[in-house]
């Protein structure tokens, strides 16, 4: 199952629609989806590295404009849609404790879980719900969000014969790890933050 997932992921990859969907995974990971937009960035960039800027660039916007959207969860929508989505990661115990911590050390939350394992969707709602300065929150989403992805790229663009020989051979590994790593991720922000 997981080589026809894998196979099927190279070829969307060189799809026409392949583009516009990574920004729709992009766009819906940073507010409530949970499935990193890397599941998608990887594969494109192994399939397309001539594209590889292209790709990263795609995906950084679209995941900075669908910060946007978790921002207005957690400004307008905590109490209903933003508790539910935090819970379901296993945070949210004491929200002004958090709230306090964030506006004293927020720019440096979103720049350092920005680029980690840890759900952005947290930061994002995170940021709404404490009244974040929301352009000091749009340049360091813009920031943390582009090094990610353009690193990646690059990562792949560099190196990715070598990589795509590597998934292809170990797929189950790298899958596993893969999981892991958002598990890890999940893990992480309800005991580090």
């Amino acid at each position: 199952m997981l080589r026809r997932l894998y196979d099927w992921l190279i070829e969307l990859s060189g799809h026409r629609h392949a583009l516009p969907t990574l920004a729709g995974v992009s766009f819906v990971e940073s507010s409530f989806f949970p499935i990193p937009p890397d599941a998608m960035l990887v594969p494109m960039v192994l399939a397309r590295p001539d594209q590889a800027w292209r790709i990263a660039l795609v995906c950084s916007v679209a995941s900075v404009l669908g910060g946007f959207l978790g921002y207005a969860i957690g400004y307008y929508a905590y109490e209903t849609l933003g508790k539910w989505i935090v819970e379901l990661y296993g945070y949210g115990t004491d929200i002004e404790e958090y709230r306090e911590s964030y506006r004293e050390w927020g720019l440096w939350i979103i720049l350092i879980k920005g680029m980690t394992p840890i759900p952005y969707k947290l930061v994002t709602i995170a940021s709404g719900l404490a009244a974040f300065d929301i352009w000091v929150f749009m340049a360091a989403s813009i920031v943390t969000r582009g090094v990610r992805f353009f690193l990646v790229a690059a990562l792949l663009r560099a190196y990715g014969e070598p990589i795509r020989i590597f998934v292809e051979k170990y797929l189950t590994l790298v899958t596993t790890a893969f999981l892991l790593l958002i598990v890890v991720g999940v893990v992480a922000a309800r005991y580090l933050v």
